[in-house]
């Protein structure tokens, strides 16, 4: 290991800028001349728009024009595409997605007009003089009402608001299990709504330019790249090279910024057409209403299991909300990320899910951090958990009992995906032996004597990541790949610049796809620069999402360089009078084998430009390659994370008292950087699990719309963690990595409420877990 390559442990490059302020966001961002953007939002859940008066906004001073749904379908603009349509259901509606609302708007904050103004002051006051006169209709906010007889129907040609009905798995065998079952453990689960709530909100600052006819659009996205193509080719219906878009820094996804979002259509589209650009930001109301929200099932699960306690079946059966609209990811979420993982670390023979995608009258619902599975974790974790407190079995051996053995790999679920590599039992042990778990019984009995209960709860995850490859998403529905894209590019003096068609919003690539290259290359990491969310500049990547930016991003940088170092060789070769065959690479010099005959790196690539003495019969000038890396396979991170709660049955209060966290992420380039990303998960996830819902009232108004009605996990709620690993790399990618961005939000919800039913005696909770929710359990379990 170099002290900057694979597996050093060296500070983000990325923070000085942010520590110190001088990042760039994209509400950072000016244009000569810009104007501002405010939406009128729908105070309706459902209702008809039977007409708009702008006459009064008009009047505002500093009102330059305010633009409708009408205007939009005038000018031939296009709704908003859905990226993705689970192949193999039994029917699939995708009822359209105008950019402004035409005719109906469909949940609060569903946008109806465009005002624009010299000032973001004025367009607010003009917006608030949008006089829209709305036939206000039954809402159905939640899933229950939705699918209710003679609920109101959302869109016309969606009958009972079912968007579809999909199965996985083999229903008949799935059925012989369970008649051939000594025992069955049943749960209902609430996996709740989550708003993702990301530090910076969403904003879009368009400008174009009529000598050329083109476009560039500033956006806060996950995936510029795949929103320049939804935009460009559904929307606006102008060719891709005439858009460019840019996503400086981003504070923060989560899945939040992975959609393609109407106002960035809008306001590309205004730009144009009142000739200036256009600047919108979103401030935290306008985030709560209209980002995607997040999870949202109602689930029946059935696990059999034999008289040994080896699993024989599951049965799922799962409602999905998915908002009033598709979002771009939206009906991939509880179909192929959720079901495929329902076999979770275990040999489980047959197992059969059902899901129906459920419109209701909320904000669309997409990807957050884990992306199904974190529902999925759940729903195994909860089972197995309760089937070994119904049958008597120790928690830990039921799951021993029950693991995939290391020799099994590949392992083929009966839920589609191939798991490539694993080894499940030492984590659960090296897990124990963290936790102390030998000495929980002391532990517990020192609470009861102070009036306290004591609980442990597990959570044996895994997860698909690194989301791929492009034959396999096409064929479940993906109307696009799931490559990466990278080039590797030379300067004449050895410094070196990446382009990364991957995203960062927090994650650190700037240090980790650096120290890649450095330990590739071996050029030093000060002389590595990296480039990304540029359309304008990077090669067509698929952005940042499901935990792929190391394992596929950064694979995609490792063929560039390797296919730098087969061409290094070559000039090397040249400039040292030896065969090509007979160079040698290592820590950035070309050495003839068997000979102290050297060259560096930065010498090759002096001589790749300045090429005196080079084979150019052989060789272009130039020393810059390009690598789109498609994955054989997804990976599969994994992991045991065990948590440790004393409860106050007197409050209702929840203390997590110890975590440990032990994974196999593969190879790790940076652990400061997974150490990060595992701590923030967990965060996550103890956020849904004891304090974060987002909850509609039955006429479909917001009721947590803000900090003061919606709970965020802070430092005091959390006790340091103790992180361990156990690796086995993948097999199938060039690093040997697997992935960690997501793994603590998938591993945690189950953890704690694994651990809090432990502790006050229920068989289950639903999430969250708040004081009260744990008061009523104990006062019931008393």
């Amino acid at each position: 290991m170099s002290e900057t390559g694979i597996g050093a442990r060296i500070k983000r490059v990325e923070d000085f800028r942010f520590l110190t302020g001088r990042g760039r966001f994209t509400d950072d961002l000016n244009r000569p001349g810009q104007v501002y953007a405010v939406f009128v939002r729908s105070p309706h859940a459902h209702a008809r728009i039977n007409g708009i008066d702008a006459a009064a906004a008009k009047a505002v001073p500093g009102v330059v024009a305010v633009l409708t749904g009408d205007d939009l379908a005038a000018d031939g603009v296009g709704g908003i595409p859905c990226g993705f349509v689970p192949a193999g259901a039994a029917f699939v509606k995708e009822p359209a997605r105008p950019a402004l609302a035409q005719g109906k708007v469909r949940f609060v904050g569903d946008m109806v007009a465009l005002v624009v103004a010299e000032s973001a002051a004025q367009a607010r006051t003009g917006a608030e003089a949008v006089a829209v006169d709305y036939g206000e209709l039954p809402a159905c906010a939640s899933l229950a009402s939705a699918i209710a007889s003679g609920a109101a129907q959302l869109h016309d040609d969606v009958e009972g608001n079912v968007c579809f009905d999909w199965e996985l798995g083999d229903k008949a065998a799935a059925d012989g299990a369970f008649a051939n079952a000594h025992h069955v453990t049943k749960l209902d689960i609430v996996n709740n709504r989550k708003i993702p709530n990301a530090l910076e909100t969403r904003a879009a600052l368009a400008e174009h330019d009529p000598a050329s006819d083109s476009f560039t659009l500033y956006t806060s996205s996950q995936i510029p790249h795949v929103t320049r193509l939804l935009l460009a080719a559904f929307v606006l219906a102008i060719p891709e090279n005439k858009l460019r878009i840019v996503s400086p820094d981003v504070g923060g996804g989560f899945g939040s910024k992975i959609s393609h979002y109407p106002e960035e259509a809008v306001v590309t589209w205004a730009s144009k057409k009142v000739g200036r650009p256009v600047k919108w930001t979103a401030d935290r109301s306008e985030a709560f209403l209209s980002d995607t929200h997040g999870r949202d099932h109602l689930t029946h699960a059935e696990l059999a299991l034999d008289a040994e306690g080896k699993f024989l079946g599951l049965r799922v059966d799962t409602k999905a909300n998915l908002g009033a609209y598709l979002s771009t990811f939206g009906p991939l979420v509880p179909t192929y990320l959720y079901a495929t993982l329902l076999s979770g670390q275990y040999v489980i023979p047959a197992i059969h899910c059902a899901v129906k995608g459920i419109f209701t009258s909320t904000s669309p619902v997409d990807a957050e951090r884990g992306a199904g599975r974190p529902e999925a974790t759940f729903v195994v974790e909860r089972l197995v958990e309760a089937a070994a407190r119904e049958t008597g079995v120790d928690r830990a051996e039921l799951r021993r009992r029950n693991f995939i053995a290391p020799d099994a790999f590949p392992y083929q679920t009966p839920v589609a995906l191939l798991y490539d590599s694993g080894n499940y039992a030492p984590i659960l042990d090296e897990a124990r032996n963290m936790a102390e778990v030998s000495g929980f019984e002391a532990r517990k009995a020192d609470a009861a004597a102070r009036g306290k209960r004591r609980g442990l709860g597990y959570s044996a995850y895994i997860e698909a990541c690194g989301l791929a490859p492009s034959n396999v998403a096409g064929a479940i529905g993906a109307r696009a790949g799931l490559y990466e894209a990278a080039e590797v590019r030379f300067h004449p003096t050895g410094s070196v610049t990446v382009f990364t068609g991957s995203h960062a919003h927090g994650q650190g690539h700037e240090t980790t796809f650096a120290q890649l290259v450095s330990d590739r290359l071996g050029v030093a990491l000060e002389n590595i620069d990296v480039v990304h969310g540029d359309t304008g500049r990077v090669p067509f990547g698929m952005g940042t999402y499901g935990s792929r930016s190391g394992a596929v991003g950064g694979s995609a940088i490792v063929v560039a360089c390797d296919k730098i170092i087969e061409k290094g060789k070559k000039i090397a070769a040249h400039t040292l009078e030896a065969a090509a065959a007979d160079i040698e690479f290592a820590d950035g010099t070309f050495t003839v084998r068997g000979t102290d005959r050297v060259t560096g790196i930065g010498d090759v690539a002096m001589a790749a430009y300045v090429p005196h003495n080079y084979p150019l019969e052989e060789l272009e000038p130039g020393l810059d390659e390009s690598a789109f890396y498609d994955p054989k396979n997804f990976t599969f991170p994994a992991g045991c994370h065990i948590c440790e709660v004393e409860v106050d049955p007197e409050t209702g209060v929840v203390e997590i008292v110890n975590w440990v966290a032990v994974d196999d992420f593969g190879v790790i380039i940076n652990p400061m950087i997974v150490e990060g990303q595992v701590h923030g998960g967990i965060t996550h996830g103890v956020g849904q699990a004891m304090m974060e819902i987002c909850i509609y009232d039955d006429t479909g108004q917001l009721v947590t719309g803000s900090f003061n009605d919606y709970c965020l996990p802070r430092a005091s709620d959390l006790p340091s963690f103790k992180i361990g690993y156990k690796t086995t790399p993948c097999p199938h990618n060039p690093i040997g990595m697997k992935g960690c961005g997501e793994a603590g939000a998938i591993a945690a919800p189950a953890a704690i409420i694994n651990a809090i039913t432990d502790a006050v005696g229920v068989a289950h909770m639903d999430m969250p877990a708040t004081p009260e929710t744990v008061w009523r359990a104990c006062q019931g379990a008393a």
